[in-house]
């Protein structure tokens, strides 16, 4: 059986594991005390000392790669989620050989010789990891090592399922047919017919071999659900849940348990945790500060080049909707012509827009104009990093012609964001944008924000869309 063969492959994997950590192990002490590195070492223990550490090391690197979920099978993962994963055992594995060596003040183990270690089981084990994938990928283009499956329930999930079992052949899934009371049997969809009634599965479970079975029910059939779950529970067969209610609910929900009630949340904020909310906050506080006193000599010069320029103000103040829909006063520096406030709530700039000073074009092309905001960030009308805050009279227009358009204000606008540095700023794809900003939201941490910081530098400043 395809599960027995699975379990058995998941302990081989076990087992290449343990030997990659040892290989891994010997080459870098012989690259520290034999190679290259040998001239600076000073080796105050034996081999044998320091292959007896391995007793430990194993064990440890194997239960820490199993709650990083590497033994997961490899075709459910991405490639970069394994070497995340990867990346993230073997550091936090480092740290704990480390810091017991500490503890039991073994000061005299070669510190540089676990460095060394760190990095080469990193690539060995990714690059294992990718070899074996690669195999298992061209047996199952070959109808080998397959999963025999039947779907439960004619829907949009059943069609999208087959769509990706499909484009998928290293997945290594056959799928058999679909059971459905709805739809008449012989119906086709890209080569998987209907082949009988749902209560067929009373006769094809004890019948047949399959590996799994997929609930793909519609919305209008899930008062069904109990039955036909309990139905395959009774045979046996691993059995899983397609909802057909992908476009509600994301890919990643968030799950609460209420004294024993699943509650499933429609969409996962991790701003709204207090503590994340908290450290970003104080992120922002200590991020525009240093951001305000590092630019105040290119503000000021900003500041003369305005007033030389045309008459007015030098900082202009907008109407923006931020957090929770409330609405705040927006800093820019002054890059137009005075106009009255109700021309210029309705609308955008446009290409060589007259209204635009010499000045002014320089600054939205650069977005020095947008410096002023530091302060906005000070005060916590905004964030470092967040979706842009619009005008209310387009969040109004939007909000009806946008799916979902709204969840942006669940966090605090941004300087920056996502959709910035990927290009969808100004005259771009407000659909687009929206989408990077809900991806954002979903998949926010302290990291994600310093890489969107970091890129910002290298091509969100300059805005080639900006008019």
């Amino acid at each position: 059986m395809i599960k027995d063969n699975q379990k058995n492959f998941s302990r081989l994997h076990v087992l290449i594991d343990a030997v990659v950590i040892a290989v891994s192990y010997l080459c870098a002490w012989t690259i520290r005390f034999v190679g290259p590195f040998s001239a600076s070492a000073v080796r105050s223990r034996s081999f044998e000392q320091y292959m007896f550490l391995l007793v430990f090391m194993i064990p440890l690197y194997l239960i820490l790669y199993h709650a990083f979920t590497l033994y997961t099978p490899l075709h459910m993962q991405g490639r970069r989620l394994v070497l995340s994963n990867v990346v993230k055992a073997n550091t936090l594995g480092l740290l704990i050989v480390i810091t017991a060596l500490y503890v039991v003040r073994e000061g005299n183990l070669s510190r540089t010789t676990f460095v060394i270690f760190y990095i080469i089981n990193i690539c060995l084990e990714w690059g294992v990891r990718m070899l074996i994938f690669k195999i298992l990928r061209d047996m199952r283009r070959k109808g080998r090592y397959q999963k025999q499956m039947i779907l439960v329930g004619y829907s949009r999930a059943a069609e999208e399922y087959i769509d990706r079992i499909q484009q998928n052949p290293q997945w290594g899934y056959v799928i058999r047919g679909i059971l459905d009371d709805n739809v008449p049997a012989g119906t086709v969809y890209n080569g998987v017919k209907v082949i009988g009634r749902i209560a067929n599965l009373m006769v094809i479970l004890p019948a047949n071999r399959l590996d799994e079975i997929a609930i793909t029910l519609g919305l209008s059939e899930y008062y069904r659900l109990e039955e036909i779950v309990a139905l395959c529970e009774k045979s046996g067969v691993h059995t899983k849940f397609i909802p057909d209610y992908n476009k509600i609910i994301p890919t990643k929900p968030y799950t609460e348990d209420i004294l024993g009630l699943p509650v499933i949340n429609i969409r996962y904020v991790p701003l709204s945790n207090t503590f994340n909310a908290l450290v970003k906050r104080i992120m922002d506080i200590f991020g525009s500060i240093a951001a305000i006193i590092i630019s105040s000599p290119l503000m000021l010069l900003i500041c003369l080049l305005i007033k030389i320029s045309s008459p007015g103000p030098l900082i202009y103040k907008q109407e923006r909707v931020g957090l929770h829909n409330k609405t705040f006063w927006m800093y820019k520096f002054r890059s137009m012509e005075i106009q009255p406030e109700d021309q210029e709530k309705k609308a955008w700039t446009v290409k060589n827009d007259p209204r635009v000073t010499p000045i002014g074009r320089f600054m939205r092309h650069t977005s020095i104009d947008e410096l002023p905001q530091l302060f906005n960030i000070l005060k916590g009308d905004m964030s470092l990093v967040g979706p842009r805050p619009e005008r209310p009279f387009f969040v109004e227009k939007f909000r009806e012609e946008i799916p979902r358009y709204m969840v942006k204000h669940q966090v605090r606008p941004g300087l920056t964001g996502w959709a910035q540095v990927n290009g969808y700023r100004g005259d771009t794809s407000i659909r687009k944008r929206i989408d990077c900003d809900l991806y954002y939201i979903e998949n926010w941490t302290i990291g994600f924000d310093i890489k969107i910081l970091f890129l910002t530098f290298f091509k969100g400043f300059i805005n080639k869309n900006a008019y």
